[in-house]
């Protein structure tokens, strides 16, 4: 018989307040290793602030995360990235100047012994050569490949939201967090992103996901969690979410995506 997937990432009575507002209202949940989980909700439910409370960038009021059974409640972002749980942000954090390469590169070196001063040194032969090498994977993965020598700056935005994802994946992360990954992009870049996170998840990252692409976020999600007003209202499988009356009332209208 199969074992059930492990946890991996356990929230349990998360809060927080901004002086009389609650933007986050005793949040639990857990996501478990393998899944593609996507959290939802209207503007200024409390997705971003749940992002911030999980990679360390905001401390909850009340409230534990749990990160492959180990609490990093109280770590900094730093500490967390490095225990393997990494984020992207709704804005794309890239080097504009550097080539596509480059920055894949410098994502590369974030984690390793030397950090970024690898990025400004050569690194021996050898240890120059695999980061090549995985600098390659990753590009290829990414579907960047033939534009490694061109400028961050000069990409399209879909390509600039998949570079975004693809220095990200370059701190061989056990959990990414992705932050909006389809805004702004048009049908083709949607599709090949949401291509590229059922490869990541394939490849053995587990992906949690927030984004205002129904459409999206319901084809490509295991599980989906919905925030109103900091409070969750409904969490299950796409066909559950989209069918739950108080779903349908607060953020959905009265229509389906399927």
């Amino acid at each position: 018989m199969t074992s059930p997937p492990a946890t991996l990432l356990k929230v349990q009575n998360l809060s927080k307040r901004f002086g009389g507002f609650a933007a986050v209202s005793d949040l639990s949940f857990e996501l478990e290793t393998g899944r593609i989980m996507g959290l939802v909700g209207p503007n200024g439910a409390g997705k971003t602030t749940t992002f911030n409370l999980i990679s360390g960038f905001l401390k909850p009021a009340t409230g534990s995360v749990e990160f492959q059974n180990k609490s990093i409640t109280h770590l900094s972002p730093d500490d967390i990235s490095r225990q393997g749980l990494v984020r992207t942000f709704q804005l794309n954090k890239l080097f504009s100047n550097l080539t596509v390469e480059e920055n894949i590169r410098n994502g590369c070196h974030q984690f390793e012994k030397g950090g970024i001063k690898r990025f400004l040194l050569r690194a021996p032969g050898a240890e120059r050569r695999a980061l090549e090498q995985r600098a390659a994977e990753l590009l290829q993965m990414v579907k960047l490949d033939k534009l490694k020598g061109q400028r961050a700056e000069d990409l399209s935005y879909g390509d600039q939201k998949l570079l975004g994802i693809g220095i990200a994946l370059a701190t061989e992360p056990k959990l990414l967090m992705l932050d909006e990954p389809f805004a702004g992009m048009n049908s083709t870049e949607t599709e090949r992103c949401s291509a590229l996170i059922r490869q990541i998840v394939q490849n053995g990252t587990t992906i949690f996901l927030v984004d205002h692409n129904m459409r999206a976020i319901m084809g490509i999600c295991d599980r989906v969690i919905v925030l109103n007003f900091g409070e969750k209202i409904a969490e299950g499988e796409p066909e559950k979410i989209q069918s739950d009356p108080n779903v349908i009332e607060c953020y959905l209208g009265r229509k389906t995506y399927r």
